[in-house]
């Protein structure tokens, strides 16, 4: 189910496959729901390797694991699913290599346009952001928040917020109707991820009480 804390992986502040799987499995003990392996270098044995290994760890979990945009590694590690953005390969690309049972992401920055092609493209999730001031993209343009009741009310697959996400500010994203926080920074460099994973998910779980 796509709903709760969704990690996004940074291979600077993780760096090698220890630091990295000590800190994934962190979040998962502390609720994480879904990872995304993110790795922009070109050293394709260590991305293979890395997301092998991740896959295990966040089944293990009954977590799902999504690639970020590298549609041939989500099939060779047999990946939950891969998140797209507007300037990768196409959503039916990515279906026709990865079936009609995985879970194809895009990123559709602050645009309701952009998520509706996503949605008629048949995309199983939408992602605004940013919201907040990013370390990850600083360069990335800034989403209302205004989106996130729109987005729901206009769609009927789950809308991911992402962009400087942190416990002071993911409230109002959930308030406003997000299904999924995505963190990076917040989670990954905090000095006890699990505790970190935990106050996060915490934020849905009160959300379904009220």
């Amino acid at each position: 189910m796509l709903k709760g804390l969704y990690g996004v992986t940074d291979s600077q502040l993780l760096p090698d496959d220890r630091i990295l799987l000590e800190a994934v499995e962190a979040a998962l003990r502390g609720g994480m729901k879904v990872l995304q392996y993110r790795d922009k270098s070109l050293d394709a044995d260590k991305r293979l390797r890395q997301a092998s290994m991740l896959r295990v760890l966040c089944h293990s979990y009954q977590a799902l694991f999504i690639i970020n945009d590298d549609i041939e590694l989500a099939a060779d590690v047999e990946a939950d699913g891969v998140h797209l953005g507007q300037q990768d390969e196409t959503i039916a690309e990515a279906r026709q290599r990865l079936g009609d049972y995985a879970i194809i992401g895009i990123s559709c920055e602050g645009s309701m346009e952009q998520a509706q092609t996503a949605v008629e493209q048949g995309a199983n999730y939408i992602a605004f952001g940013r919201f907040f001031p990013s370390r990850t993209k600083p360069d990335a343009k800034p989403a209302e928040l205004s989106l996130l009741p729109a987005a729901k009310e206009a769609f009927k697959v789950p809308v991911v917020a992402i962009g400087g996400i942190t416990m002071d500010n993911a409230a109002q994203l959930i308030e406003a109707g997000t299904d999924m926080i995505a963190v990076v920074h917040n989670l990954f460099a905090s000095t006890d991820i699990e505790s970190r994973a935990r106050e996060f998910s915490k934020l849905f779980d009160q959300e379904d009480q009220e």
